[in-house]
């Protein structure tokens, strides 16, 4: 398996301007696979320059052009699918299959744009006789895309889709965990055909290289997608120089099981929401709340399902693979010690698996007797801890899943369609998904509400994200 250690500037491999470097540690044997450039201001520059030079044309290629090289890359993409798994899972530690899923989506994500490139469309305004009005949606030029460490290859496929269609050149930098995918994808776009500085990455840290590029006055906008305290401090930069941002950001997400809801399918969305990808994702089920007739059963059942699961190298493909690192595992291992010590009933897990004295691994774990208020349901922790909270009439469900100044998402198990509905009118997210978790296929807009983020990504919608609308006035 070939690693891509440099940076993709230009359509060609470079190393940073200091010839610093950093490690890409496999989180399931604690070896490093790669040493990778750590850039600075100057790489950062670099990369800007040769997106400048490349958006002048890029703007004015031909919807069709550009639709059949997104076309190509999801082809390249799947012809490159098994290395680009294994490289995913051996970086970041997911399992195996769910390394694939990520693969498939992200040449789902290409189709898609590659069909949306010539379906971008302007309005004809009628002003009266005396003349046309009509709008167009010009692109916004060289865009910065700052990526987390939970979905590195297709996060990175989520947005470089998007803005490549709406006639925008990419820089990529992706998180300092994991790099290696999104530095493949850079390589991919040449092999599909993209011009030299259509897509750009560049490796290294947030607090210099991210900076760098979000401070940039030739950026003229900004996708990030991470934590709360970083999309404050990407919004700062994007107003010295007044470009528009999308942020997805943090998540704590409830769950509203109530007691005539099917179980077997509640209890199966529940282990999925909350242990996909070790429970590291933004829309993660982190808190179910369970109607209390159905309360001592449901975590009765849960805790027998998620004791029985496996957890091991990703590259094993079982159910749940390590954390990303040594930091965030001292994190979700800190979360656990204080939900015990105020009060929470740990029911299982909580602490390293028995026989995986090496890696990352922690235990996937459920806690009862939460209270809304303790730190454990109330504060995002990214990984393997499910809070479960009983509540007993709608109003109290509604509360507490409303509390937090977080929306991404939510989700309602019911078989009662009119309750279902209320709850969507309801509650307070950018998403709201009944009977079911996960619900966000590419073509549906994806994002959150107060401090979850701002604009949305995927579907029709998210081109907006990338241009900026022109108004044309004609007078006879």
């Amino acid at each position: 398996m070939r690693v891509f250690d440099r940076l993709f500037i230009d359509n060609d491999w470079c190393d940073s301007v200091t010839g610093r470097r950093f490690a890409a540690v496999d989180p399931a044997t604690e070896e490093v696979i790669a040493e990778l450039p750590l850039a600075g201001a100057d790489d950062v520059e670099a990369a800007v320059r040769s997106s400048q030079r490349a958006a002048a044309a890029w703007r004015r290629e031909a919807p069709e052009r550009r639709g059949e090289l997104l076309d190509r890359l999801a082809d390249v993409i799947e012809d490159h699918r098994d290395v680009l798994a294994e490289m995913e899972t051996r970086d970041m530690g997911k399992p195996l299959r769910e390394s694939h899923a990520n693969v498939t989506r992200s040449v789902r994500t290409c189709r898609y744009y590659a069909g949306a490139v010539d379906k971008l469309l302007g309005d004809s305004i009628p002003v009266g006789h005396q003349g046309y009005n009509f709008t167009v949606h010009e692109p916004l030029g060289v865009t910065a895309h700052i990526t987390p460490w939970n979905y590195p290859f297709a996060n990175a496929c989520r947005s470089l889709p998007t803005a490549l269609a709406a006639g925008c050149t990419v820089i990529l930098k992706p998180a300092s965990q994991t790099c290696l995918t999104t530095l493949m994808l850079g390589d991919l776009c040449r092999q599909a055909g993209f011009p030299p500085g259509v897509v750009n990455v560049v490796t290294g840290s947030g607090a210099e290289a991210g900076q760098a590029l979000a401070r940039h006055p030739a950026v003229r906008g900004i996708t990030f997608t991470g934590s709360v305290d970083t999309g404050r401090r990407i919004m700062q930069f994007a107003a010295e120089h007044i470009r528009p941002v999308v942020l997805e950001l943090g998540g704590k997400n409830p769950q509203v099981v109530f007691a005539d809801a099917d179980v077997d399918a509640a209890l199966a969305q529940t282990l999925r929401g909350a242990f996909t990808n070790a429970g590291q994702v933004c829309t993660s089920v982190s808190r179910v709340l369970v109607e209390r007739p159905l309360y001592a059963e449901y975590v009765e059942r849960l805790a027998a399902r998620v004791a029985a699961y496996t957890v091991g190298p990703g590259m094993e493909d079982p159910d749940i693979g390590p954390l990303v690192s040594q930091e965030h595992w001292t994190t979700v291992a800190r979360y656990a010690d204080q939900a015990r010590a105020e009060g929470a009933r740990l029911v299982t897990g909580g602490d390293r698996p028995a026989g995986l004295p090496r890696g990352y691994f922690f235990a996937p774990t459920v806690f009862d007797q939460v209270a809304p208020d303790m730190r454990i349901a109330r504060e995002e922790v990214f990984g393997l801890l499910l809070s479960v909270i009983p509540f007993d009439t709608d109003d109290q469900a509604l509360a507490i899943s409303n509390a937090l100044p977080l929306g991404l998402t939510s989700g309602v198990f019911t078989r009662d369609i009119g309750r279902a509905m209320r709850f969507a009118r309801d509650l307070q997210a950018g998403m709201v998904w009944i009977n079911e978790w996960f619900q966000s296929p590419v073509q549906v807009p994806h994002g959150g509400i107060k401090e979850s983020g701002l604009g949305r990504e995927q579907g029709m919608l998210a081109l907006a994200n990338y241009t900026q609308v022109k108004d044309i006035a004609i007078r006879f």
